[in-house]
């Protein structure tokens, strides 16, 4: 691994942008379960009830929905190394942007500034209304459930209140997508940390990357189908890689 983490750290160093892509590797290191693993999310609850269709027709899904968005709420996760040392990356100046597949709202809690995170899948920090897209804390339409309100809706206008996250069958969102396209174009590197690269069109970001002429780097615990157009591969924990990455960068900067 070393030989790879010191090549990594060449290209950032030589690097005027360096665009992050992060996935649900990232997350777990901070405790908190993926979708897909055999005792991940979905061992736990239906995929079904999470399509934008049966949540708008289906009050008990709705029920169940809610039910998983306090699972992760009320878990006091923290940013674990990987997420701090894309914050290090942003204070040396390198960072360009951190898109994330991930919705739990830790590389905000763990300092990278806002205009630099692009939620490809919303965040579970705040709701949406359907119908008028308002917004508000998820906390705050938590504890209205916890006062007796089974089924929130809007005081504004009366429309379903959902989490401020894509569900399956729902439209990715048309800025977000726009601004990680822009930034995987225009990006010297493109680094992949912790996903499996199999959720699009989120995953479409790294070819965009590599077809524009970045160089791409995937860090993932398991093997990707896009290792093979990858310059630099690292089977490795996030955390640990990013660890050394930056140390090796902060060396040599």
């Amino acid at each position: 691994m070393k030989n790879a983490v010191d090549e990594i750290a060449g290209l950032i160093i030589e690097a005027n942008k360096v665009a992050l892509f992060t996935g649900a590797g990232v997350s777990t290191e901070s405790g908190i379960s993926d979708f897909r693993s055999p005792d991940g999310i979905w061992s736990r609850y239906d995929p079904e009830d999470f399509t934008i269709q049966r949540f708008v027709a289906d009050k008990e899904a709705r029920k169940r929905n809610w039910q998983l968005r306090r699972e992760l709420v009320s878990a006091n996760y923290q940013p674990n190394p990987a997420h701090h040392a894309i914050v290090e990356l942003e204070k040396l100046g390198k960072l360009s942007c951190v898109i994330t597949q991930n919705i739990d709202g830790l590389h905000h809690a763990a300092g990278n500034s806002e205009e630099k995170i692009i939620e490809l899948h919303g965040t579970i920090k705040f709701t949406k209304c359907l119908k008028c897209d308002d917004r508000l804390l998820m906390v705050d339409v938590l504890k209205r459930i916890d006062e007796g309100e089974e089924d929130p809706h809007c005081k504004k206008c009366g429309g379903l209140i959902k989490a401020a996250t894509i569900s399956f069958g729902e439209a990715m969102p048309l800025d977000e997508m726009r601004r990680a396209e822009s930034c995987s174009r225009e990006c010297d590197i493109f680094i992949v940390i912790g996903s499996s690269l199999l959720v699009y069109p989120a995953a479409s970001m790294p070819i965009v990357a590599k077809q524009a002429g970045a160089k791409l780097v995937i860090i993932n615990y398991t093997p990707t189908d896009m290792d093979p157009q990858a310059d630099i591969v690292i089977h490795e924990k996030a955390g640990k890689v990013m660890e050394a990455v930056l140390e090796k960068v902060k060396q040599n900067f």
